[in-house]
Protein backbone atom coordinates (compact mmCIF):
# COMPACT_ATOMS: atom_id res chain seq x y z
CA UNK A 1 0.00 0.00 0.00
CA UNK A 2 1.18 3.40 -0.67
CA UNK A 3 0.52 4.53 2.47
CA UNK A 4 -0.14 2.61 5.59
CA UNK A 5 -2.75 3.29 8.02
CA UNK A 6 -1.76 3.43 11.34
CA UNK A 7 -4.13 1.84 13.92
CA UNK A 8 -2.92 3.46 17.00
CA UNK A 9 -4.87 6.60 16.55
CA UNK A 10 -8.36 7.68 14.95
CA UNK A 11 -8.70 9.86 11.94
CA UNK A 12 -11.04 12.99 11.12
CA UNK A 13 -13.60 12.47 8.29
CA UNK A 14 -11.25 14.53 5.78
CA UNK A 15 -8.13 11.62 6.39
CA UNK A 16 -10.68 8.89 6.32
CA UNK A 17 -11.85 10.27 3.42
CA UNK A 18 -8.62 10.35 2.00
CA UNK A 19 -7.49 6.83 2.87
CA UNK A 20 -10.36 5.21 1.12
CA UNK A 21 -9.81 7.18 -2.18
CA UNK A 22 -6.59 5.93 -2.24
CA UNK A 23 -7.22 2.56 -1.73
CA UNK A 24 -10.14 2.09 -4.28
CA UNK A 25 -7.31 4.19 -6.49
CA UNK A 26 -5.03 1.65 -5.96
CA UNK A 27 -6.64 -1.22 -5.82
CA UNK A 28 -9.00 -1.28 -8.92
CA UNK A 29 -9.42 -4.66 -9.34
CA UNK A 30 -10.44 -5.26 -5.37
CA UNK A 31 -11.81 -1.81 -4.01
CA UNK A 32 -14.49 0.16 -5.65
CA UNK A 33 -15.62 3.54 -3.17
CA UNK A 34 -19.04 4.56 -3.59
CA UNK A 35 -21.56 6.54 -1.26
CA UNK A 36 -24.55 5.07 0.47
CA UNK A 37 -25.93 8.58 0.86
CA UNK A 38 -25.07 12.34 2.88
CA UNK A 39 -25.65 12.69 6.72
CA UNK A 40 -27.36 15.35 8.11
CA UNK A 41 -24.59 17.85 7.97
CA UNK A 42 -24.15 16.83 4.21
CA UNK A 43 -21.09 14.62 4.42
CA UNK A 44 -20.76 11.63 1.93
CA UNK A 45 -21.46 8.09 3.84
CA UNK A 46 -18.49 5.75 2.18
CA UNK A 47 -19.05 2.41 2.04
CA UNK A 48 -16.19 0.36 0.25
CA UNK A 49 -17.08 -2.58 -2.09
CA UNK A 50 -13.81 -5.69 -1.64
CA UNK A 51 -13.74 -8.22 -3.86
CA UNK A 52 -11.97 -9.99 -7.20
CA UNK A 53 -13.63 -7.83 -10.10
CA UNK A 54 -12.04 -10.43 -12.24
CA UNK A 55 -13.92 -13.43 -10.87
CA UNK A 56 -17.66 -11.23 -11.26
CA UNK A 57 -19.07 -8.50 -10.23
CA UNK A 58 -19.97 -8.03 -6.33
CA UNK A 59 -23.79 -7.84 -6.52
CA UNK A 60 -23.34 -12.00 -8.08
CA UNK A 61 -21.40 -12.70 -5.40
CA UNK A 62 -22.80 -13.68 -1.71
CA UNK A 63 -21.69 -11.01 0.56
CA UNK A 64 -21.45 -9.23 3.98
CA UNK A 65 -22.44 -6.17 5.29
CA UNK A 66 -19.93 -4.66 7.82
CA UNK A 67 -20.45 -1.17 9.29
CA UNK A 68 -19.02 0.82 12.30
CA UNK A 69 -19.61 4.08 14.71
CA UNK A 70 -23.48 4.62 14.35
CA UNK A 71 -22.76 6.06 17.49
CA UNK A 72 -20.33 9.23 17.77
CA UNK A 73 -17.99 8.43 20.81
CA UNK A 74 -17.97 4.95 19.08
CA UNK A 75 -14.92 5.70 17.07
CA UNK A 76 -13.20 2.56 17.73
CA UNK A 77 -15.82 1.38 15.37
CA UNK A 78 -14.66 2.65 12.59
CA UNK A 79 -11.16 1.68 13.32
CA UNK A 80 -12.17 -2.20 12.93
CA UNK A 81 -14.07 -1.68 10.22
CA UNK A 82 -11.07 0.05 8.35
CA UNK A 83 -8.62 -2.70 9.86
CA UNK A 84 -10.78 -5.59 7.80
CA UNK A 85 -10.73 -3.75 4.65
CA UNK A 86 -7.19 -2.87 4.99
CA UNK A 87 -6.57 -6.71 6.20
CA UNK A 88 -8.38 -7.84 3.18
CA UNK A 89 -6.48 -5.48 0.58
CA UNK A 90 -3.20 -6.44 1.68
CA UNK A 91 -3.94 -10.00 2.02
CA UNK A 92 -5.16 -10.48 -1.02
CA UNK A 93 -2.47 -12.83 -3.01
CA UNK A 94 -0.68 -13.32 -0.09
CA UNK A 95 -3.13 -15.05 2.10
CA UNK A 96 -5.19 -18.34 1.02
CA UNK A 97 -7.98 -17.31 3.11
CA UNK A 98 -8.58 -13.87 2.13
CA UNK A 99 -7.60 -14.47 -1.31
CA UNK A 100 -10.53 -16.92 -1.78
CA UNK A 101 -12.43 -14.34 0.31
CA UNK A 102 -11.85 -12.18 -2.29
CA UNK A 103 -12.55 -14.54 -5.21
CA UNK A 104 -15.75 -16.12 -4.16
CA UNK A 105 -17.07 -13.56 -2.39
CA UNK A 106 -17.71 -9.31 -2.08
CA UNK A 107 -17.99 -7.14 1.47
CA UNK A 108 -19.74 -4.28 1.98
CA UNK A 109 -17.90 -1.81 4.27
CA UNK A 110 -19.14 1.25 5.59
CA UNK A 111 -16.12 2.16 8.20
CA UNK A 112 -18.02 5.19 9.63
CA UNK A 113 -21.89 5.60 9.28
CA UNK A 114 -22.43 8.28 11.38
CA UNK A 115 -19.89 10.82 10.42
CA UNK A 116 -21.15 13.60 11.58
CA UNK A 117 -21.35 12.97 15.53
CA UNK A 118 -17.79 11.10 15.56
CA UNK A 119 -16.41 14.88 14.02
CA UNK A 120 -17.61 16.36 16.78
CA UNK A 121 -16.43 13.50 19.38
CA UNK A 122 -12.73 13.97 17.88
CA UNK A 123 -12.66 17.67 17.30
CA UNK A 124 -10.18 19.31 19.61
CA UNK A 125 -12.62 20.59 21.54
CA UNK A 126 -15.05 17.88 21.32
CA UNK A 127 -18.75 17.40 21.92
CA UNK A 128 -20.61 14.38 22.98
CA UNK A 129 -23.60 13.01 21.54
CA UNK A 130 -25.41 9.69 21.51
CA UNK A 131 -25.72 9.47 17.21
CA UNK A 132 -26.73 12.31 15.06
CA UNK A 133 -25.75 16.11 15.32
CA UNK A 134 -29.55 17.10 13.97
CA UNK A 135 -31.19 18.75 17.05
CA UNK A 136 -34.49 16.58 18.28
CA UNK A 137 -36.93 16.31 19.64
CA UNK A 138 -36.11 20.32 20.59
CA UNK A 139 -34.38 23.01 18.31
CA UNK A 140 -33.76 25.07 21.68
CA UNK A 141 -31.24 24.11 24.25
CA UNK A 142 -33.36 23.61 28.06
CA UNK A 143 -32.36 25.03 30.98
CA UNK A 144 -29.80 23.05 33.49
CA UNK A 145 -26.51 21.16 33.13
CA UNK A 146 -24.78 20.54 29.66
CA UNK A 147 -21.55 17.99 29.45
CA UNK A 148 -18.87 19.77 27.46
CA UNK A 149 -14.97 20.64 27.80
CA UNK A 150 -15.50 23.95 30.01
CA UNK A 151 -11.79 24.16 30.47
CA UNK A 152 -10.82 23.55 26.53
CA UNK A 153 -8.36 20.55 27.40
CA UNK A 154 -10.16 17.97 24.73
CA UNK A 155 -11.70 16.42 27.06
CA UNK A 156 -14.68 15.82 28.82
CA UNK A 157 -14.09 14.57 32.48
CA UNK A 158 -16.10 14.65 35.88
CA UNK A 159 -16.37 17.48 38.36
CA UNK A 160 -16.71 17.27 42.05
CA UNK A 161 -17.80 19.72 44.10
CA UNK A 162 -17.64 19.16 48.49
CA UNK A 163 -21.41 18.59 49.75
CA UNK A 164 -22.61 17.31 53.18
CA UNK A 165 -25.39 15.92 51.23
CA UNK A 166 -23.10 14.46 48.51
CA UNK A 167 -23.40 10.29 47.53
CA UNK A 168 -19.92 9.77 47.30
CA UNK A 169 -16.67 10.02 49.36
CA UNK A 170 -13.04 9.38 49.11
CA UNK A 171 -11.36 5.67 48.64
CA UNK A 172 -10.01 5.12 51.94
CA UNK A 173 -6.49 4.32 50.86
CA UNK A 174 -6.65 5.48 47.06
CA UNK A 175 -8.04 9.54 47.37
CA UNK A 176 -8.06 9.27 42.84
CA UNK A 177 -11.23 7.18 43.65
CA UNK A 178 -14.88 7.93 44.78
CA UNK A 179 -17.00 5.76 46.38
CA UNK A 180 -20.11 5.66 47.45
CA UNK A 181 -21.25 6.73 50.92
CA UNK A 182 -22.72 4.01 53.21
CA UNK A 183 -26.77 4.44 53.61
CA UNK A 184 -26.11 4.51 57.35
CA UNK A 185 -22.83 6.46 57.20
CA UNK A 186 -23.74 9.86 59.29
CA UNK A 187 -22.82 13.21 58.48
CA UNK A 188 -18.83 14.33 58.63
CA UNK A 189 -18.07 13.20 55.63
CA UNK A 190 -15.97 14.76 53.73
CA UNK A 191 -18.42 13.82 51.29
CA UNK A 192 -18.91 15.10 47.24
CA UNK A 193 -21.08 15.52 44.57
CA UNK A 194 -20.08 14.21 41.25
CA UNK A 195 -21.18 15.76 37.92
CA UNK A 196 -19.90 14.94 34.16
CA UNK A 197 -17.52 18.49 33.45
CA UNK A 198 -20.15 20.85 31.55
CA UNK A 199 -22.07 24.27 32.30
CA UNK A 200 -25.11 25.15 33.47
CA UNK A 201 -27.39 27.04 31.22
CA UNK A 202 -29.59 29.72 33.90
CA UNK A 203 -28.14 28.30 37.43
CA UNK A 204 -30.26 29.84 40.13
CA UNK A 205 -27.20 28.74 42.13
CA UNK A 206 -29.18 26.17 44.30
CA UNK A 207 -30.85 23.34 41.60
CA UNK A 208 -28.73 21.84 39.17
CA UNK A 209 -30.68 19.37 37.12
CA UNK A 210 -29.20 17.82 33.83
CA UNK A 211 -30.26 19.11 30.41
CA UNK A 212 -31.95 16.68 28.09
CA UNK A 213 -29.10 16.48 25.73
CA UNK A 214 -30.10 18.72 22.14
CA UNK A 215 -29.49 16.31 19.98
CA UNK A 216 -31.41 13.44 21.62
CA UNK A 217 -31.46 10.87 18.05
CA UNK A 218 -30.15 7.54 18.72
CA UNK A 219 -29.68 6.08 15.22
CA UNK A 220 -29.60 2.65 16.13
CA UNK A 221 -32.98 2.86 17.46
CA UNK A 222 -34.39 3.96 14.36
CA UNK A 223 -35.00 0.69 12.35
CA UNK A 224 -38.44 -0.72 11.82
CA UNK A 225 -37.84 -3.41 13.83
CA UNK A 226 -40.42 -3.46 17.50
CA UNK A 227 -40.04 0.51 16.73
CA UNK A 228 -42.33 3.00 19.38
CA UNK A 229 -41.96 6.61 19.18
CA UNK A 230 -41.27 6.13 22.93
CA UNK A 231 -38.24 4.52 22.55
CA UNK A 232 -34.98 7.09 23.71
CA UNK A 233 -34.10 8.23 20.86
CA UNK A 234 -36.38 7.18 18.22
CA UNK A 235 -36.88 9.92 15.99
CA UNK A 236 -40.12 10.56 14.44
CA UNK A 237 -40.66 7.67 12.36
CA UNK A 238 -38.59 4.48 11.44
CA UNK A 239 -35.71 5.77 9.09
CA UNK A 240 -36.84 9.47 9.54
CA UNK A 241 -32.76 10.11 9.50
CA UNK A 242 -30.43 10.21 6.30
CA UNK A 243 -28.27 7.93 7.69
CA UNK A 244 -30.60 5.03 8.35
CA UNK A 245 -32.51 5.89 5.64
CA UNK A 246 -29.17 5.68 3.24
CA UNK A 247 -28.22 2.00 4.98
CA UNK A 248 -31.36 0.63 4.18
CA UNK A 249 -32.07 1.62 1.17
CA UNK A 250 -28.30 0.24 0.00
CA UNK A 251 -28.84 -3.33 2.07
CA UNK A 252 -32.72 -3.54 0.53
CA UNK A 253 -30.58 -3.39 -3.24
CA UNK A 254 -28.36 -5.55 -2.69
CA UNK A 255 -29.99 -8.94 -2.15
CA UNK A 256 -26.49 -10.62 -1.83
CA UNK A 257 -26.25 -9.67 1.23
CA UNK A 258 -25.96 -12.74 3.51
CA UNK A 259 -25.03 -11.42 6.85
CA UNK A 260 -24.24 -8.35 8.97
CA UNK A 261 -21.54 -7.07 11.72
CA UNK A 262 -21.92 -3.74 13.23
CA UNK A 263 -19.38 -2.62 15.26
CA UNK A 264 -20.11 -0.72 18.57
CA UNK A 265 -18.50 0.03 21.64
CA UNK A 266 -18.22 -1.28 24.70
CA UNK A 267 -18.54 -4.69 26.66
CA UNK A 268 -16.26 -6.84 24.89
CA UNK A 269 -19.10 -9.60 23.32
CA UNK A 270 -20.71 -10.21 20.35
CA UNK A 271 -24.47 -9.93 20.68
CA UNK A 272 -27.34 -11.61 19.19
CA UNK A 273 -30.83 -11.62 18.43
CA UNK A 274 -33.83 -12.17 19.79
CA UNK A 275 -34.04 -8.95 22.02
CA UNK A 276 -37.88 -8.94 22.29
CA UNK A 277 -38.22 -12.72 23.75
CA UNK A 278 -36.60 -15.67 24.55
CA UNK A 279 -34.19 -18.09 22.62
CA UNK A 280 -37.35 -20.09 22.02
CA UNK A 281 -39.06 -17.39 20.00
CA UNK A 282 -36.64 -18.13 17.18
CA UNK A 283 -36.74 -20.89 14.40
CA UNK A 284 -35.17 -24.10 16.06
CA UNK A 285 -32.48 -24.44 13.14
CA UNK A 286 -31.66 -20.34 13.39
CA UNK A 287 -30.82 -20.45 17.15
CA UNK A 288 -28.65 -23.82 16.74
CA UNK A 289 -26.52 -21.87 13.69
CA UNK A 290 -26.14 -18.88 15.32
CA UNK A 291 -25.00 -20.69 19.21
CA UNK A 292 -22.44 -22.37 16.07
CA UNK A 293 -21.73 -19.17 14.91
CA UNK A 294 -21.22 -17.73 17.93
CA UNK A 295 -18.71 -20.46 19.29
CA UNK A 296 -16.70 -19.28 16.00
CA UNK A 297 -16.86 -15.61 17.11
CA UNK A 298 -15.43 -16.33 20.96
CA UNK A 299 -12.83 -18.81 19.60
CA UNK A 300 -11.57 -16.20 17.23
CA UNK A 301 -11.83 -12.89 19.42
CA UNK A 302 -12.24 -14.09 23.03
CA UNK A 303 -15.73 -12.33 23.18
CA UNK A 304 -18.12 -14.15 24.47
CA UNK A 305 -21.40 -14.41 21.84
CA UNK A 306 -24.82 -13.75 24.09
CA UNK A 307 -28.75 -13.34 23.25
CA UNK A 308 -29.44 -9.75 23.97
CA UNK A 309 -32.82 -10.52 25.67
CA UNK A 310 -31.08 -12.86 27.80
CA UNK A 311 -27.73 -11.03 28.71
CA UNK A 312 -27.88 -7.46 27.57
CA UNK A 313 -31.10 -5.62 28.74
CA UNK A 314 -30.93 -2.00 30.02
CA UNK A 315 -34.30 -2.66 32.01
CA UNK A 316 -35.05 -6.40 32.82
CA UNK A 317 -38.62 -5.37 32.05
CA UNK A 318 -38.46 -3.61 28.97
CA UNK A 319 -36.74 -4.58 25.37
CA UNK A 320 -35.08 -2.43 23.24
CA UNK A 321 -36.55 -1.29 19.85
CA UNK A 322 -36.18 -0.44 16.52
CA UNK A 323 -31.78 -1.94 16.31
CA UNK A 324 -30.17 -2.86 12.88
CA UNK A 325 -28.97 -6.07 14.28
CA UNK A 326 -32.97 -7.07 14.93
CA UNK A 327 -34.13 -5.60 11.73
CA UNK A 328 -31.37 -7.35 9.43
CA UNK A 329 -32.43 -10.84 10.93
CA UNK A 330 -35.76 -10.48 11.53
CA UNK A 331 -36.59 -8.62 8.39
CA UNK A 332 -33.48 -9.32 6.08
CA UNK A 333 -33.43 -13.26 7.47
CA UNK A 334 -29.27 -12.96 7.83
CA UNK A 335 -27.61 -13.35 11.04
CA UNK A 336 -26.70 -10.24 12.26
CA UNK A 337 -24.31 -9.26 14.92
CA UNK A 338 -23.18 -6.64 17.09
CA UNK A 339 -19.77 -6.78 18.27
CA UNK A 340 -19.53 -4.27 21.42
CA UNK A 341 -15.76 -3.48 21.21
CA UNK A 342 -13.33 -3.82 24.35
CA UNK A 343 -14.03 -4.43 28.36
CA UNK A 344 -11.70 -2.90 30.75
CA UNK A 345 -13.00 -5.16 33.00
CA UNK A 346 -11.67 -7.84 31.03
CA UNK A 347 -8.58 -6.32 30.45
CA UNK A 348 -7.81 -5.89 33.95
CA UNK A 349 -8.99 -9.90 34.95
CA UNK A 350 -12.49 -9.32 36.15
CA UNK A 351 -13.84 -11.97 33.75
CA UNK A 352 -17.25 -13.29 34.95
CA UNK A 353 -19.44 -10.12 35.51
CA UNK A 354 -22.76 -9.03 34.22
CA UNK A 355 -22.70 -6.69 31.21
CA UNK A 356 -25.11 -4.12 32.32
CA UNK A 357 -25.58 -4.80 36.13
CA UNK A 358 -22.01 -4.98 37.03
CA UNK A 359 -22.19 -0.45 36.47
CA UNK A 360 -25.27 -0.72 39.07
CA UNK A 361 -23.61 -2.68 41.53
CA UNK A 362 -20.43 -4.09 41.80
CA UNK A 363 -17.57 -5.05 44.55
CA UNK A 364 -15.10 -2.21 45.73
CA UNK A 365 -11.95 -4.55 44.81
CA UNK A 366 -13.44 -4.34 41.24
CA UNK A 367 -12.42 -0.78 41.23
CA UNK A 368 -9.27 -1.39 42.86
CA UNK A 369 -8.45 -3.34 40.27
CA UNK A 370 -8.99 -1.47 37.43
CA UNK A 371 -7.15 1.02 38.85
CA UNK A 372 -3.82 -1.29 39.31
CA UNK A 373 -4.24 -1.98 35.68
CA UNK A 374 -4.44 1.58 34.67
CA UNK A 375 -1.29 2.15 36.71
CA UNK A 376 0.69 -0.76 35.49
CA UNK A 377 -0.34 -0.81 32.14
CA UNK A 378 -1.73 2.49 31.26
CA UNK A 379 1.16 4.11 33.67
CA UNK A 380 -1.78 6.00 34.92
CA UNK A 381 -2.58 8.03 32.32
CA UNK A 382 -6.44 6.65 31.96
CA UNK A 383 -6.52 8.53 35.21
CA UNK A 384 -7.00 12.30 35.31
CA UNK A 385 -5.48 13.27 38.64
CA UNK A 386 -8.42 16.45 40.20
CA UNK A 387 -7.33 19.18 39.86
CA UNK A 388 -8.80 23.07 40.55
CA UNK A 389 -10.94 24.79 38.01
CA UNK A 390 -12.60 28.18 38.76
CA UNK A 391 -16.14 27.59 37.22
CA UNK A 392 -17.94 30.29 35.68
CA UNK A 393 -21.37 29.27 37.51
CA UNK A 394 -20.46 26.90 40.29
CA UNK A 395 -17.15 28.52 41.38
CA UNK A 396 -13.82 26.00 42.45
CA UNK A 397 -15.21 22.74 41.68
CA UNK A 398 -12.33 19.67 40.97
CA UNK A 399 -11.84 18.48 37.70
CA UNK A 400 -10.66 14.77 36.60
CA UNK A 401 -11.26 11.22 37.00
CA UNK A 402 -11.36 8.64 34.13
CA UNK A 403 -10.45 9.66 30.15
CA UNK A 404 -13.65 7.98 29.86
CA UNK A 405 -13.31 8.59 26.09
CA UNK A 406 -10.50 7.11 25.65
CA UNK A 407 -10.16 4.38 28.69
CA UNK A 408 -13.59 2.79 28.77
CA UNK A 409 -16.00 3.87 25.97
CA UNK A 410 -12.63 3.37 23.24
CA UNK A 411 -9.12 1.25 23.87
CA UNK A 412 -6.53 3.17 24.97
CA UNK A 413 -4.55 4.25 21.68
CA UNK A 414 -1.59 1.94 22.64
CA UNK A 415 -3.61 -1.06 23.00
CA UNK A 416 -6.13 -0.36 20.05
CA UNK A 417 -4.80 -2.17 16.89
CA UNK A 418 -4.37 -5.33 18.95
CA UNK A 419 -7.97 -4.98 20.36
CA UNK A 420 -9.35 -4.62 16.79
CA UNK A 421 -6.96 -6.86 14.89
CA UNK A 422 -8.56 -9.93 16.70
CA UNK A 423 -12.27 -9.15 15.09
CA UNK A 424 -11.36 -9.28 10.93
CA UNK A 425 -10.90 -12.92 11.47
CA UNK A 426 -14.27 -14.10 12.36
CA UNK A 427 -15.79 -11.03 9.56
CA UNK A 428 -14.23 -13.23 6.99
CA UNK A 429 -15.47 -16.58 8.48
CA UNK A 430 -19.06 -15.22 8.74
CA UNK A 431 -18.68 -14.08 4.69
CA UNK A 432 -17.26 -17.71 4.08
CA UNK A 433 -20.42 -19.59 5.66
CA UNK A 434 -22.51 -18.05 3.15
CA UNK A 435 -24.39 -19.91 0.66
CA UNK A 436 -22.35 -20.17 -2.81
CA UNK A 437 -23.58 -21.53 -6.37
CA UNK A 438 -21.65 -23.36 -8.38
CA UNK A 439 -21.38 -25.57 -11.21
CA UNK A 440 -21.76 -29.55 -10.41
CA UNK A 441 -21.46 -30.53 -13.74
CA UNK A 442 -23.45 -30.27 -17.55
CA UNK A 443 -23.48 -32.85 -19.98
CA UNK A 444 -24.54 -32.76 -23.65
CA UNK A 445 -25.50 -36.00 -25.68
CA UNK A 446 -26.89 -36.00 -29.71
CA UNK A 447 -30.55 -36.98 -29.18
CA UNK A 448 -32.27 -37.97 -33.15
CA UNK A 449 -31.22 -35.03 -34.73
CA UNK A 450 -31.46 -32.96 -31.36
CA UNK A 451 -29.50 -32.43 -28.15
CA UNK A 452 -30.25 -33.33 -24.62
CA UNK A 453 -28.67 -31.03 -21.70
CA UNK A 454 -28.82 -31.57 -18.79
CA UNK A 455 -27.07 -28.59 -16.08
CA UNK A 456 -26.25 -29.62 -12.21
CA UNK A 457 -25.98 -27.27 -9.33
CA UNK A 458 -25.04 -27.33 -6.06
CA UNK A 459 -24.43 -25.19 -3.13
CA UNK A 460 -21.15 -24.97 -1.75
CA UNK A 461 -21.53 -23.12 1.22
CA UNK A 462 -22.25 -23.69 4.92
CA UNK A 463 -25.62 -21.94 4.80
CA UNK A 464 -28.46 -22.92 2.70
CA UNK A 465 -29.65 -20.48 -0.21
CA UNK A 466 -32.16 -18.99 1.83
CA UNK A 467 -29.52 -17.95 4.45
CA UNK A 468 -32.20 -19.02 7.56
CA UNK A 469 -35.42 -19.80 8.32
CA UNK A 470 -36.92 -16.74 9.38
CA UNK A 471 -35.76 -15.64 5.63
CA UNK A 472 -38.39 -18.02 4.20
CA UNK A 473 -41.23 -17.20 6.32
CA UNK A 474 -40.77 -13.01 5.90
CA UNK A 475 -40.37 -14.28 1.94
CA UNK A 476 -37.33 -11.89 1.73
CA UNK A 477 -35.51 -14.11 -0.46
CA UNK A 478 -36.15 -15.58 -3.86
CA UNK A 479 -35.41 -19.47 -5.31
CA UNK A 480 -32.65 -20.64 -7.15
CA UNK A 481 -33.65 -19.73 -10.83
CA UNK A 482 -32.20 -21.84 -14.14
CA UNK A 483 -32.09 -19.79 -17.52
CA UNK A 484 -31.71 -21.60 -20.46
CA UNK A 485 -30.47 -18.55 -23.57
CA UNK A 486 -31.15 -19.62 -27.07
CA UNK A 487 -30.39 -18.32 -30.17
CA UNK A 488 -32.92 -17.39 -32.92
CA UNK A 489 -32.13 -20.40 -34.88
CA UNK A 490 -32.33 -23.04 -32.23
CA UNK A 491 -35.57 -24.70 -30.74
CA UNK A 492 -36.82 -26.14 -27.30
CA UNK A 493 -38.48 -29.23 -27.32
CA UNK A 494 -38.53 -29.78 -23.72
CA UNK A 495 -38.20 -28.43 -20.59
CA UNK A 496 -38.38 -24.26 -19.76
CA UNK A 497 -36.16 -21.42 -20.43
CA UNK A 498 -36.57 -20.58 -17.23
CA UNK A 499 -36.69 -23.14 -14.28
CA UNK A 500 -37.93 -22.62 -10.20
CA UNK A 501 -35.50 -25.04 -8.24
CA UNK A 502 -36.96 -23.69 -4.60
CA UNK A 503 -34.14 -23.63 -1.89
CA UNK A 504 -30.56 -25.75 -2.01
CA UNK A 505 -29.50 -27.05 1.82
CA UNK A 506 -26.06 -26.44 3.15
CA UNK A 507 -24.13 -28.28 5.21
CA UNK A 508 -25.08 -26.09 8.87
CA UNK A 509 -27.65 -28.88 9.91
CA UNK A 510 -24.37 -31.63 9.38
CA UNK A 511 -24.01 -33.04 13.23
CA UNK A 512 -20.80 -33.60 14.68
CA UNK A 513 -21.44 -37.52 15.11
CA UNK A 514 -21.29 -39.24 11.83
CA UNK A 515 -22.62 -42.48 12.94
CA UNK A 516 -26.34 -40.91 12.40
CA UNK A 517 -28.39 -40.50 9.62
CA UNK A 518 -26.62 -39.55 6.29
CA UNK A 519 -26.13 -36.85 3.49
CA UNK A 520 -28.84 -36.38 0.72
CA UNK A 521 -28.67 -34.53 -1.58
CA UNK A 522 -30.61 -31.86 -1.16
CA UNK A 523 -27.62 -29.40 -1.55
CA UNK A 524 -28.14 -29.73 -5.66
CA UNK A 525 -30.67 -29.29 -8.66
CA UNK A 526 -30.62 -30.41 -11.66
CA UNK A 527 -32.54 -29.09 -15.28
CA UNK A 528 -32.67 -31.16 -18.30
CA UNK A 529 -34.09 -29.96 -21.52
CA UNK A 530 -34.08 -30.95 -25.76
CA UNK A 531 -32.70 -28.35 -27.83
CA UNK A 532 -33.03 -28.87 -31.86
CA UNK A 533 -30.10 -26.90 -33.27
CA UNK A 534 -27.43 -26.89 -35.65
CA UNK A 535 -24.33 -28.53 -34.41
CA UNK A 536 -22.00 -26.30 -33.46
CA UNK A 537 -24.81 -23.70 -31.92
CA UNK A 538 -23.66 -21.81 -28.73
CA UNK A 539 -26.19 -21.64 -26.04
CA UNK A 540 -25.91 -19.90 -22.61
CA UNK A 541 -27.36 -21.61 -19.50
CA UNK A 542 -27.48 -19.21 -15.89
CA UNK A 543 -28.19 -20.19 -12.36
CA UNK A 544 -28.73 -17.48 -10.09
CA UNK A 545 -30.23 -17.00 -6.77
CA UNK A 546 -29.95 -13.76 -4.52
CA UNK A 547 -27.65 -14.92 -2.01
CA UNK A 548 -25.50 -17.43 -3.10
CA UNK A 549 -25.27 -16.04 -6.71
CA UNK A 550 -25.13 -16.01 -10.49
CA UNK A 551 -23.06 -18.51 -12.68
CA UNK A 552 -23.12 -18.87 -16.30
CA UNK A 553 -21.75 -21.43 -18.63
CA UNK A 554 -21.54 -21.20 -22.75
CA UNK A 555 -21.85 -24.80 -23.82
CA UNK A 556 -21.42 -26.20 -27.52
CA UNK A 557 -23.88 -28.65 -29.47
CA UNK A 558 -21.46 -30.96 -30.82
CA UNK A 559 -22.51 -34.27 -31.77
Amino acid sequence: MSETMQFNRYYRYAELTTFLQSWAQEYPNLCKLETLGKSYEGRDIWVLTLTNFATGPAAEKPALWVDGNIHATEVSGSTAALHLAYTLLSGYGNDARITYALDSRAFYIVPRLNPDGAEWALADIPKYVRSSTRPWPRQDRLDGLHQEDVDGDGRILQMRIKDENGRWKLHPTDPRLMIPREPDEPPGGPFYRLLPEGQIQNYDGVLINFAPNPQGLDLNRQFPIFWEPKESGAGNYPGSEPETQAAMRWITDHANITGSISYHTFSGVYLRPPTKGPDDTLPTQDLQTYKRLGKKAEAYTGYKAVSVFHDFKYDPKEYIKGTFDDWMYEHQGVYAWTCEIWSIQNQAGIKEYKYIEWFQEHPLADDETIMKWNDDVLAGKGWIDWYEFDHPQLGKVELGGWDLFNTWRNPPLKLLEQEVSRLSDFAIYQCLVSPRLEWHNIEIKPLNGSYWVRAVVHNTGWLPTNVSQKALEMKTTRELEIDLVLPTDAILITGKPKTMLGQLTGRDKQGSAPIWGGDATSDRAKVEWVIAAAPGTQVQIVAQHPRAGTIRQTITLTP
